[in-house]
């Protein structure tokens, strides 16, 4: 077992606990195999212990200056670009991203800490005007009251913080399961807060079986909101165990992302872009573009470029310096990146690069390219989360739009084309959330982050964040 690795814990009430239960679940580096620490799940009772915690802090917290709240959450900002290595680290350990892509996602989470403790000082109310002189009338925002939240594995600090400062900065209380398979990060963010001087039972952190715990906290009256992200099918779950409680939610679930590449467009350019985005965190990425439907002019040009530069990707373990993709968090994926290929391979399409494991230890399968799967490819219909890309030319702008919308995701998508018609059609055709056209400008604290159709409902960025976490109380008086 590491000694440098995080000191895993739950965070319940103020305090840093192992719990009341003994099960200690082993944490394992996916680039080895090893063990790397033990985290302790909770008890009913622990969750209990959260839940109370929660509740009574509440009372307290939900009339807290935002100027008050504003400075935690920017004390938190600047820690995390303090510890940002040492957070980086122990994410590549458990997760096993590149050390480069780990220390980052925790740099631009304090940008999320900062831009929350502005935008808490801007939940604003209205006034409306009366039809009697005599009345007063106006609009209230207040904070819902305590949250659920329960984050994946694949950006476990990002995930965590965009939840976390959302309710903090709104005023609410907030309880999160954070992912078992890569714990490091939230508890370092509990660390983090705590250090900062939020007071006992504001944010609690808990472990456990992921269903058992999320059944339990759900059905509570105490908790008010829910927050999800990870998959479509276990969202649908939550989404329906909430709304028989009438419980407000937020779900950021899967996509499918296509990617439409006009022959007007940079080609090269965009091929070389797109080949970064794609492979990194291997692939295991929400927001990764896996459908690449390329114009007849340009396909030898962006299948040449597109395969030159996925084939050049360094894979190896994340903390060595010129390693470009890390392993899949899972065993698991890998098995499921290898019927993606096999699949797409029987069904007549050609592997272009990659397509198999790498090496015998650690969770390791190349960055892969396949050309030309029929629609009814798994890699087509099935969203891949891992490092294997599908490319298919089409013909007609109409069609291929036809074809990005074919799936029930919507989360994100993107486009490159130097014709502002072809954009424009673009944007108004495209069945998503977020559009990103010539660039990949998404995921800021400032910008909307939410999908459509089974992606997803409510949106972890820009004020529409503040949707999930505030109700309405309408006032009217009489002089």
């Amino acid at each position: 077992m590491s000694n440098s690795y995080e000191n895993l814990a739950l965070y319940i009430d103020g305090e840093f606990v192992q719990g009341g239960g003994r099960t200690l679940q082993p944490v394992l580096d996916p680039a080895t195999g090893d063990t790397i620490g033990q985290l302790p799940h909770a008890t009913r009772d622990d969750l209990d212990r959260a839940l109370a915690a929660a509740e009574r802090a509440f009372a307290t917290w939900r009339h807290v200056s935002p100027v008050e709240r504003g400075a935690i959450l920017r004390k938190v900002g600047e820690l995390s670009r303090e510890r940002a290595k040492e957070i980086g680290r122990n994410i590549t350990l458990d997760q096993g991203k590149p050390l480069a892509e780990a220390v980052g996602e925790v740099l631009r989470c304090a940008d999320h800490c900062d831009w929350h403790a502005e935008e808490a000082r801007r939940i604003y109310g209205r006034v409306i005007p009366p039809r009697l002189p005599n009345v007063r009338q106006f609009v209230l925002r207040e904070p819902i009251g305590v949250c659920a939240a329960f984050t994946p594995w694949n950006f476990p600090y990002n995930q965590a913080i965009r939840k976390i400062a959302a309710a903090v900065a709104a005023g609410c209380t907030i309880i999160i399961k954070g992912p078992e398979d890569s714990p490091s990060a939230v508890v370092a963010i509990a660390r983090l807060f705590h250090e900062a001087g939020l007071p006992p039972g504001v944010l609690n952190v808990v472990w456990g079986v992921p269903h058992e715990v999320s059944e339990y906290l759900i059905s509570s009256p105490i908790v008010r909101k829910v927050s999800f992200t990870g998959s479509v099918p276990v969202g649908k779950q939550l989404a329906a165990l909430a709304g028989s409680h009438m419980k407000r939610i937020t779900m950021e679930l899967g996509g499918h992302s296509p990617v439409i590449v006009c022959a007007d467009a940079d080609v090269e350019r965009a091929a070389t872009m797109l080949a970064g985005f794609k492979f990194s965190n291997a692939g295991q990425v929400c927001v990764s573009p896996t459908r690449f439907y390329i114009e007849e002019p340009a396909w030898d040009r962006f299948m040449a470029r597109f395969t030159e530069v996925s084939r050049g990707i360094k894979v190896g373990p994340g903390l060595e310096a010129d390693t470009r993709m890390g392993p899949l968090a899972h065993a698991r994926r890998v098995t499921a990146m290898a019927e993606f290929v096999e699949d797409a391979r029987a069904r007549g399409a050609r592997i272009e690069t990659g397509g198999e494991r790498l090496g015998e230890t650690g969770n390791f399968f190349a960055p892969t390219v396949i050309a030309a799967p029929p629609d009814d490819a798994k890699i087509m219909q099935a969203e891949p989360f891992g490092p294997v890309a599908a490319c298919v030319p089409f013909k007609d702008l109409d069609e291929a739009i036809k074809r990005a919308n074919s799936l029930p995701y919507g989360l994100s998508s993107y486009a490159f084309t130097s014709n502002t018609r072809h954009a424009l059609r673009i944007q108004n055709g495209i069945e998503a959330g977020m559009v990103n056209i010539n660039h990949f400008g998404q995921a800021l604290p400032e910008t909307p982050f939410g999908g459509v159709k089974d992606s997803g409902i409510g949106s972890e960025g820009g004020s529409e964040t503040f949707d999930g976490y505030l109700v309405t109380k309408f006032v009217t008086q009489m002089d």
